[in-house]
């Protein structure tokens, strides 16, 4: 994280995204530094270690982009496409052609999207219903926008751990 400046949500509002939007906007544009800070020197040996267990750090930056490609899909109405149920069917499975830069910036980019897709959003649509998954499970755009942006902020988290647990790791 940029040490010299306080979070996005302190940082004043986002350029044309309306204003029931910021939240998820600063949610985002964190997510995107955090992930930016925590990839810095990080051996891309260990992209797709699992310690303990838990998700890699492969696992967390496919997820993120992930989540954010579908919610926005889910967003405009709209049903998952055969690449999006592919890639969610590959996310998290090691692929040693798959480089830590290249995911890192597919997040970078799908931020960037979400952000677009935000300030293009008016608030008068944002409580209207959306179905979700196969089983079209009720929600709506405000909700599918603010999932995508919480849901990043959760993954940040376990990335952050998964990357100090591995950096320690590879320290000994």
């Amino acid at each position: 994280m940029n040490k010299n400046k306080p979070e996005f949500w302190l940082r004043g509002k986002v350029a044309d995204v309306p204003n029931l939007l910021q939240p998820a906007a600063h949610a985002l544009l964190q997510s995107r530094e955090e992930v930016e800070e925590y990839m810095k020197d990080f051996p891309e040996k260990l992209l797709w270690e699992n310690p303990a267990g838990r998700a890699s750090v492969g696992f967390h930056l496919q997820h993120l982009t992930g989540v954010i490609d579908r919610m926005l899909t889910y967003a405009e109405a709209e049903k998952l496409s055969d690449a999006q149920f592919q890639y969610l069917k590959n996310e998290g499975k090691p692929d040693e052609g798959i480089s830590l830069e290249f995911l890192v910036q597919q997040f970078q980019k799908k931020v960037n999207e979400a952000i677009e897709f935000l300030k293009n959003t008016p608030e008068n649509i944002l409580t209207e219903y959306r179905p979700v998954g196969r089983k079209e499970f009720p929600s709506t755009v405000i909700g599918l926008l603010f999932h995508a942006a919480e849901h990043s902020q959760r993954h940040i988290g376990q990335l952050l751990v998964t990357v100090s647990v591995l950096k320690e790791k590879e320290e000994f």
